[in-house]
């Protein structure tokens, strides 16, 4: 009798994997029985304890019969026991639940991608809801019964009259009629059934996943990190809009955002795309063999302080956005007459200036769009002088490129004011280089050990 495991196909073509129990005598062809796992191990363990049995009462024969077969019974037993090991550990490193492979390795790369993927559009979607003023349109949230928008007429006038209880249709909307509504209500009802796309998708594959027997212990921790921070996401957002919904009577701005909730809310996706993205492609794209050397070290360095810089830049037009402050001086590379406005410190303390100032927060992302560009051509000029990999040096070249094409957006999204499709664009344009950005780590990271 000969039992292993063999890949077998099913009607459908789809290959399984099953134990095979094969009985052949010398005078009859063989015969196969096909076992599940669960039959196996039932299998198994009556064959050990058959044989403890049998091994128990040839003891007691030999010990009546007066023969002292010790010896040769403990090294027949430990052959036994051996031959069962070898059996089960045979076993156990072909199950589906086996250590992952580069197979296994490829597939959650992808997922991973293409939950990042997802990520971006709901960043992409988030900043053309700011842009048309939408966000504030769900005055309540619900997990499940929001899924469902207003149906009928009655539906709407009861969504739309909600709406008309807070700050902003008050002061700002007071006009606004039911197919406007309509339209603002879609666009924030489209933002978070987006996010609740998002959390299915990070979560029932992570489900799947880790039945499969696919993560490792390390990949584990990552995946939940992951899924965690969407639900800390989805919550983030609702505190964002809540602070938009509230009475300020000593304030005579309009209704918006808190800028403080509102980048805390684009930098806590940008976190969740830059982890997911940079998981994916490490375990897609093989590391390369670089010579380490000491200008390698400091392309790594400087690679790493580009990359955060290029985040940073991206984290204070949230602070942009959320004040309006692209409308606050539209002329480049000046502001207004001066190269420094007087308005500059106008708040005290000054510290508060950095982010509440409209005019220093305007300030601040010019000079951060500026540093972060003449960092990229800097990192650029420096990789030119060693010998990399032909994928490092197309991450690096493209990074450059898209570094001078997201200057020229943002400067073109000044100078006319602020139109929503080419603001819409210019957010796209921080995503896209914040990739290349973690592209070109990707290619510069160190073989594991």
């Amino acid at each position: 009798m000969l039992f292993g495991r063999r890949t077998l196909a099913n009607n459908n073509g789809s290959a399984f994997s099953a134990f095979v129990v094969t009985s052949a005598a010398s005078n009859a062809a063989p015969v196969h029985c096909l076992l599940t796992d669960r039959a196996y191990d039932m299998l198994l363990s009556s064959l050990r304890t058959s044989i403890f049995c049998s091994c128990r009462s040839a003891g007691k024969s030999f010990q009546q019969s007066g023969h002292h077969r010790g010896p040769q019974l403990r090294q027949w037993l430990v052959k036994r026991g051996q031959s069962t090991i070898t059996v089960e550990a045979g076993a156990s490193s072909s199950s589906p639940a086996a250590v992952p492979n580069a197979s296994t390795n490829r597939t959650l790369g992808r997922w991973l991608l293409g939950c990042s993927g997802l990520v971006v559009g709901a960043v992409v979607l988030g900043g053309v809801t700011r842009l048309t003023e939408s966000g504030l349109s769900m005055v309540d949230w619900h997990l499940v019964r929001e899924m469902r928008p207003p149906q009928t007429k009655a539906e709407w006038e009861a969504e739309f009259s909600k709406y008309q209880q807070f700050p902003e249709f008050k002061i700002m909307n007071h006009d606004m009629t039911l197919p406007e509504f309509k339209f603002i209500f879609y666009m924030e009802w489209g933002h978070r059934m987006w996010g609740r796309l998002v959390g299915l998708a990070y979560v029932l594959p992570t489900v799947y996943f880790w039945r499969k027997g696919y993560f490792t212990r390390s990949m584990k921790g990552k995946v939940l990190g992951l899924c965690g921070f969407v639900f800390f996401q989805g919550l983030l957002g609702w505190y964002m809009v809540k602070s938009g919904l509230e009475d300020k009577p000593e304030s005579h701005d309009i209704p918006r955002v808190s800028q403080y909730r509102l980048s805390a809310h684009l930098g806590s996706a940008l976190l969740l795309y830059c982890a997911s993205l940079w998981t994916g492609l490490t375990m897609l794209l093989p590391a390369h063999k670089l010579a380490e050397t000491k200008h390698i070290t400091q392309l790594r360095r400087f690679a790493k302080g580009t990359g955060g810089l290029v985040f940073l830049t991206a984290l204070s037009g949230a602070f942009v956005a959320g004040l309006d402050a692209g409308l606050v001086y539209n002329s480049f590379p000046k502001m207004g007459e001066r190269w420094i406005p007087d308005d500059l410190l106008a708040f005290s303390p000054a510290l508060k200036n950095v982010f509440e100032n409209p005019t220093t927060v305007q300030f601040d992302h010019r000079i951060l769009a500026i540093s972060t560009m003449t960092a990229i051509t800097g990192l650029y000029l420096f990789s030119r002088r060693m010998l990399l990999p032909r994928r490092a040096k197309v991450a690096i070249s493209l990074l450059t490129a898209m570094a001078y094409g997201q200057v020229a957006l943002g400067i073109s999204t000044l100078l006319l004011y602020v139109p929503t499709p080419l603001a819409a664009v210019h957010q796209s344009g921080s995503v896209a280089l914040l990739s290349l950005a973690i592209w070109v780590l990707a290619e510069l990271r160190k073989m594991p050990k």
